[in-house]
């Protein structure tokens, strides 16, 4: 079975356009949806996902219309052929019930995996050379030095147990039990 996705992003834009295109291209069941494309969260496109079986093809006007993020294309893409499904973009010509269709969303996939890397190595970088210059990523430290000491010396002479040091010093009883265990 052909099911068609058309999806706007705005109440002012229609779809007309789109589900004349879906109806022409046979399909039998066309979800609407007036969702912004870099939403994930979109009612009729889950449902639509719900529904699809097994030789069923998912067929959209436009690739941006079932997301503009190329990583939620890829993971739509995953979903539908986890269901033994199809994928068919009317504009683009990309059908993944074909080898050559296969073939380009493969070349795609192998794109944004690319990017993925480089921007994973482009990060990694970036933070060491941030060490590199005496910065250190991460959260603030909540204690100074000397409030540390003071706790681990409170804790240890008895005079307050680490829940009471936790309340005194305003952090978290786990942040003290830390603190405790790096100085024994």
């Amino acid at each position: 079975m052909l099911i068609g996705y058309a999806r706007v992003s705005t109440q002012e834009q229609d779809n007309v356009a789109q589900i004349n295109a879906l109806r022409t291209a046979g399909c039998e069941l066309i979800f609407e949806e007036k969702a912004s494309g870099g939403r994930w969260d979109r009612p009729e496109l889950h449902r639509l996902l719900g529904q699809l079986r097994k030789d069923d093809v998912l067929v959209v006007w436009k690739l941006d219309r079932l997301s503009r993020s190329l990583k939620d294309v890829l993971t739509l893409m995953e979903k539908v052929e986890q269901a033994s499904a199809g994928f068919q973009s009317l504009t683009e010509s990309i059908d993944t019930t074909s080898p050559g269709g296969r073939m380009m969303m493969q070349i795609v996939g192998s794109f944004a995996e690319f990017e993925r890397a480089m921007l994973r190595e482009r990060t990694r970088n970036g933070l060491n050379a941030a060490r590199e210059q005496g910065r250190v990523g991460g959260r603030r430290r909540k204690l100074k030095t000397h409030q540390e000491q003071e706790i681990v010396t409170l804790v240890n002479t008895g005079q307050k147990t680490a829940a009471d040091a936790a309340r005194l010093f305003d952090v978290h009883p786990a942040t003290v039990s830390r603190l405790l265990a790096r100085h024994k």
